[in-house]
């Protein structure tokens, strides 16, 4: 009942994740991120393939092996769905037998999508290609024309209700954490905070510190000077 697609920017070292399901708050539990990679966990969701997944990454565990040790030990494997993708762009993916049809999953180079209870692969073929295609885009704005291509497609067999969209850098937080927990449009409602992230929140990464040992910024005018030239991280 959901569909997601992980990207990494292999110019920025960015790691993006879009998702959309038929399904109450689907950024709560299926999308996560660390600047070692991205994680999706769907269908009968296993809320600790996430942590787990990035946890392998984080120790250097290929793609292929991280899934194959989330799965491994786990009796619900066959009603799960999970998918990864690492900071050299390498992904890996399952989807267990017991998902709901239409179930499966794609991939390219630096991008991994899977889906279930979908109305058809197209969904999950329309949704990559136009994340190919569409290069010209930043990457949030990328991700969301994917989305909605995807949804053109059918979609969620169910229908609509919630979406999100993470992205990660190199910073143990998010860059941006986008979420519609319950809307009749939520692709529209993503659309709608991204405009105001770009003119109220985006401005201002460049101010946050980085790391323990840099304090960022914090000379008010200066921050207001930036804030009026929407002078950032540049646009995601």
């Amino acid at each position: 009942m959901t569909w997601s697609i992980l990207v990494r920017e292999p110019k920025s070292g960015l790691f993006g994740i879009a998702v959309a399901s038929r399904f109450f708050a689907v950024g709560a539990l299926v999308p996560h991120a660390s600047p070692a990679g991205a994680v999706a966990t769907q269908a009968l969701v296993n809320p600790t393939y996430g942590p787990r997944g990035l946890r392998l990454l984080a120790e250097g565990v290929a793609p292929e092996m991280a899934v194959a040790t989330l799965v491994g030990l786990d009796a619900g494997r066959e009603h799960r769905q999970v998918h990864l993708l690492d900071r050299d762009g390498r992904s890996a993916r399952w989807t267990g037998k017991a998902c709901l049809a239409w179930c499966g999953h794609l991939a390219a180079e630096n991008v991994s999508l899977a889906g279930n209870l979908l109305a058809g692969p197209a969904v999950l073929e329309a949704t990559l290609e136009t994340w190919l295609a569409r290069e010209d885009l930043p990457l949030v704005a990328r991700l969301l024309v994917a989305m909605r291509a995807g949804e053109a497609q059918g979609g969620d067999l169910r229908g609509k209700q919630s979406a999100a969209i993470l992205v990660q850098g190199s910073e143990p937080w998010p860059r941006l954490s986008l979420r519609v927990d319950d809307h009749p449009e939520p692709l529209d409602e993503l659309e709608r905070l991204y405009r105001v992230a770009k003119e109220s929140f985006l401005p201002f990464l460049g101010v946050f510190p980085k790391s323990e040992r840099d304090p960022g910024i914090f000379d008010r005018s200066r921050i207001e000077a930036m804030a009026a030239e929407a002078v950032g991280e540049g646009e995601l």
